[in-house]
């Protein structure tokens, strides 16, 4: 396992910056060159809470990470407007709805837009050729000093996950099931 340093700069409040987008792959890339054309260039683009490149059967993928430390940031809307990138953004997410077989009225631009677009990451860099899979980490135990509730079993995490899988229309195994996981990590208060 090899992890990809942030971008730094030191100028701002918190010099270590998420990956963003594909910023990972080299310029020349194909899937970086085609993303313009999937994803819109202004706005902000998904955003990674870590990057790596992990050995598996002896080939290198991509794992793009996402963690969560209460189900409150589970929750998240599309900010594009009609004008900017909604369109593109649209677009892009009914076209891997309809490849995974979901309905067209569940919404993937409200609620859990935040996974939506990481799916929409994952099967656009599979459908490009480059091996990637998502890691989503669930912390478990935190006590957070603002009061807001962190799930402290493993099995507390389950109700908001069932709900977002169903709000978007992933009650079933799909093609892409094998390229996400999830890991419940337990948060160590000393």
């Amino acid at each position: 396992m090899r992890w990809l340093d942030f971008h730094f700069d030191p100028t701002k409040r918190w010099p270590d910056a998420e990956r963003k987008g594909l910023d990972f792959l080299p310029e020349d890339d194909p899937a970086f060159l085609a993303w313009a054309d999937f994803w819109p260039r202004q706005g902000t683009p998904p955003n990674w809470d870590a990057v790596g490149i992990v050995r598996i059967g002896g080939a290198d993928e991509w794992l793009l990470v996402e963690a969560k430390a209460h189900a409150g940031e589970m929750i998240s809307a599309c900010q594009a407007g009609e004008a900017g990138g909604l369109p593109q953004i649209r677009k892009a997410l009914n076209g891997l709805k309809r490849d995974l077989g979901v309905a067209d009225q569940c919404d993937w631009l409200s609620r859990y837009y935040q996974f939506a677009n990481r799916l929409a990451v994952l099967n656009f860099l599979t459908q490009n050729g480059v091996p990637a899979r998502l890691l989503f980490v669930y912390f478990v135990g935190d006590n957070r000093p603002d009061g807001i509730l962190c799930p402290q079993s493993n099995e507390s995490w389950e109700p908001a996950l069932l709900e977002q899988a169903r709000w978007l229309g992933l009650e079933h195994e799909h093609r892409l099931s094998k390229r996400i996981h999830k890991l419940f990590l337990p948060v160590s208060v000393h």
